[in-house]
């Protein structure tokens, strides 16, 4: 609820006191190029980032891997690009913080070691990845119980029309 609150009301407020002092120093037109030169230069970024982070998954994925580490990273970089659309010095800085190779990944990395993001294994149910919060319990992610059935499904309806199209197509060959 706090963080709510704090992303919902406090950080729009302290954006607007920011830009007001920014565009008292070195005026309004000057203050609003700048909002949207870090808009427009972000996404440049962001293209570039998220192409790369798209690659290194499916090198990941090709060699037999869960790409969890692009995975956090894809998310954070579409947190990135979030902020860097949001008018503002401070969400413009911390989502070109999320941009910078440097500082995204040990920080996914410790995302996906504290827990937040389970990856699962080949043999669980719901296989890939699933995401808790800090306060779930592990034990809430073990395999389910249930019985599996193996069989085969045939649909009637479709084997009776095959035979139906079949038998059409012998009597007008042999016609």
């Amino acid at each position: 609820m706090r963080f709510i609150l704090f992303f919902f009301i406090i950080v729009p407020i302290s954006e607007m006191m920011l830009l007001f002092a920014v565009s008292d120093q070195i005026g309004g037109l000057i203050t609003l190029s700048l909002v949207v030169a870090t808009a427009v230069i972000g996404v440049q970024i962001l293209k570039r980032q998220g192409l790369s982070t798209l690659l290194r998954a499916n090198q990941r994925l090709a060699a037999g891997e869960l790409p969890a580490q692009e995975i956090v990273e894809g998310m954070m970089l579409a947190g990135a690009g979030a902020l860097l659309l949001t008018p503002g010095f401070i969400t413009d800085t911390i989502g070109f913080a999320f941009l910078t190779g440097p500082i995204r990944r040990p920080l996914a990395r410790k995302i996906i070691r504290s827990g937040v993001v389970n990856t699962l294994g080949a043999s669980s149910n719901s296989g890939g990845f699933s995401f808790r919060s800090a306060t779930d319990s592990a034990s809430s992610f073990s395999k389910a119980s249930g019985s599996v059935y193996e069989g085969e499904f045939a649909d009637d309806e479709v084997n009776s029309s095959r035979a139906l199209n079949d038998d059409k197509n012998s009597s007008e060959k042999s016609e």
